[in-house]
């Protein structure tokens, strides 16, 4: 059985619009005008159990309030969700027993307790036999390296800290299902690996299914074998990263390191993307060149010291497809 299945998901909100100054305030006491705003406009989707899915898109395009319909914290105007077997707002206690939750902005702690404290509050909150909460409780401190703040009030931790106290709070329960909303914001280079390790850990020795939001694209390459876009409140792509790379463009990018003393690079199959003294960045498109043959033609051509062959990031294949979508609804 799917451990999520959404059909034809629709939620909107009505916004508030008053026009500036003393005048407009008056004006909206008296006729208040509002605007729709369409943040899921008939999403469909499941996930099976154990996927590791990345669900990507702007601000603004629906990912939060997909997250929330999921959780129970919001009810949609339409459309069929099942959250393992419920429907998440109509059954919220049995829900969020089998689902945890992480907003990177929030904390599921308490702010004046030591993080300890807080673990044993959540024993409480979702009636955890103490020989099960204990086990599960050391088995992540072990996992995310709690051991030294512990004892440590909330408020007192560094923002990595935190987020990996969040991720065990979330966990303390064993839950089937783990949503993820922007869980490595602000964090540094070594707190954002210590996070990727940890998930990928539960989700491959512990079968959680996993989806996480995020703007960070490094995670997504890191982590997702499946990643869903959304746009506007649509879906525009549900597949691998190597497809949406196929989706969006087949180009790929040649860096070469030159030796002193080279000018203009020249190839009929390539597009000089840009050069930094005597680096140059090349494009071109396999289908008409292989990466074999083109390096054959530059290195014979010209003396270079290094390099090497890449596809474009992945943050330029997500926006070229935004910008794609945009021109068709006449929007740029």
């Amino acid at each position: 059985m799917a451990h999520i299945v959404v059909e034809n998901l629709a939620k909107s909100f009505h916004i508030a619009e008053r026009q500036p100054g003393l005048w407009g305030a008056l004006r909206g006491l008296a006729h208040r005008r509002t605007r729709e705003i369409k943040a899921l406009d008939g999403i469909s989707f499941s996930l099976e159990p154990g996927e590791l899915v990345g669900y990507i898109g702007p601000n603004g395009a629906g990912k939060s309030t997909t997250v929330k319909v999921l959780a129970g914290i919001l009810v949609p105007d339409a459309g069929r969700v099942e959250v393992l077997g419920r429907v998440p707002w109509k059954e919220r206690v049995a829900n969020v027993q089998r689902i945890g939750v992480v907003f990177g902005q929030r904390t599921q702690l308490w702010w004046d307790l030591p993080v300890v404290e807080s673990f044993e509050l959540l024993r409480d909150i979702y009636r955890l036999s103490p020989a099960g909460y204990a086990a599960t409780r050391d088995e992540l401190i072990g996992l995310l390296d709690l051991g030294p703040f512990l004892d440590v009030p909330v408020r007192q931790l560094s923002l990595g800290q935190r987020m990996r106290c969040d991720l065990a709070a979330s966990l303390l329960h064993r839950p089937a299902l783990l949503y993820l909303d922007e869980p490595t914001i602000g964090l540094d280079a070594v707190g954002k690996l210590a996070v990727r390790d940890f998930l990928r850990t539960i989700n491959r020795e512990r079968g959680v299914t996993i989806i996480l939001t995020t703007h960070d694209m490094d995670d997504i390459e890191a982590l997702c074998p499946r990643v869903l876009v959304i746009h506007r409140g649509k879906i525009l792509s549900d597949g691998s990263l190597a497809e949406l790379r196929v989706r969006v463009t087949t180009e790929r990018r040649l860096t070469i390191d030159l030796l002193e003393g080279v000018g203009e690079i020249s190839d009929p199959d390539v597009t000089v993307l840009r050069r930094e003294g005597h680096r140059v960045y090349l494009r071109f498109d396999p289908a008409r060149t292989s990466a074999a043959e083109l390096i054959g033609r530059i290195s014979a051509r010209y003396p270079l010291r290094d390099l090497y062959v890449e596809n474009p990031p992945i943050e330029e294949i997500i926006a070229r497809l935004y910008a794609d979508v945009q021109r068709r609804e006449g929007h740029v």
